[in-house]
């Protein structure tokens, strides 16, 4: 058990390593090179970086204003988070001064729409993989994820109206205009529909009927090491007219392969029908949110 938590945590911190590199690579092999910004606290620290003339730049700035929210997250999302997130914010923080040293890495391009959708594309795929491991590059990833804990709003709608704000903010950087902002809000939108993407279909559910003789040895092989619920639903082979059961078992997709490899190497003959299941509330899978829940008069409120 202490070695797969181990193995676990190890695989948390390679993925959000090469989603940091994938993310900073966006701004700082396309977005920036070409003039280019977006939302988040990235593109506000990139449009600093603008409005100074590169004197203070986006190194510098970044870790900075983290700070402040990286300690509501703390006390909010609690102490996983925050010390993942401080190892991300760290490592993008030395990514954004160091890979700006390497001119090979920029990538001019003369279509802005191109540049705009590559930088959406790879930044939302890095920041994917680092918040699908519990951890997040700072700035509006806490905002999103404190808002997302207590409410049913996705982190892309929470990215989507703080961008909006910030992009605003091109209008009074020297030398940007109203087609900077364009190409800012095509980055933005970009990005929001494709982090939902990225985290979403990870948390995308099937459901799984198990039809095989040897049901039971399945299903306590199921619990017991694969670690994942199993139902037993009374059944009648109509052809044979013999009892029997067939298991029911809810997974993440992502879990499916193991599941069936799992069931295949019990019994090669069993029968398995897989169907995609459109959402799951429950224990080991998604909770309804309400709101905040406060305490007053010995009274529990709901703040929608």
């Amino acid at each position: 058990m202490k070695q797969n938590k181990i193995q676990t945590t190890l695989w948390d911190y390679f993925l959000m390593t090469v989603g940091s590199l994938i993310f900073c690579m966006a701004w700082t092999s396309f977005v920036i090179p070409n003039g280019l910004a977006s939302g988040g606290l990235t593109g506000l620290c990139t449009i600093i970086q603008y409005a100074t003339g590169g004197a203070v730049p986006i190194g510098w700035t970044y870790p900075i204003v983290n700070i402040g929210l990286l300690l509501l997250g703390f006390l909010t999302l609690g102490k996983g988070f925050g010390i993942k997130t401080i190892y991300v914010i760290a490592l993008t923080s030395v990514l954004f001064e160091v890979l700006p040293m390497f001119p090979g890495l920029h990538v001019m391009m003369e279509e802005k729409l191109l540049v705009a959708l590559v930088g959406a594309a790879m930044e939302s795929v890095g920041l994917g993989l680092v918040l699908l491991r519990g951890g997040s590059s700072g700035g509006t990833d806490i905002i999103a994820m404190m808002i997302n804990k207590y409410w049913p709003v996705s982190p892309g709608r929470v990215y989507l109206i703080t961008d909006l704000v910030i992009i605003s903010c091109l209008l009074f950087v020297p030398g940007k205009g109203l087609v900077d902002m364009i190409y800012a809000y095509v980055m933005m939108l970009g990005f929001s529909f494709g982090v939902d993407f990225v985290l979403l279909g990870n948390k995308s559910s099937v459901q799984i009927l198990v039809f095989s003789s040897k049901y039971e040895e399945i299903a306590n092989h199921i619990i017991y090491e694969v670690h994942r619920g199993v139902t037993a639903l009374q059944s009648v082979g109509w052809y044979s007219q013999k009892d029997s059961k067939v298991l029911l078992i809810v997974a993440r997709k992502h879990q499916m392969n193991e599941v069936v490899n799992e069931i295949k190497a019990i019994d090669k003959q069993a029968f398995i029908s897989v169907s995609t299941a459109m959402s799951v509330f429950g224990e080991g899978f998604e909770e309804v949110k309400t709101g905040f829940k406060i305490k007053k008069n010995n009274k529990t409120e709901e703040i929608q």
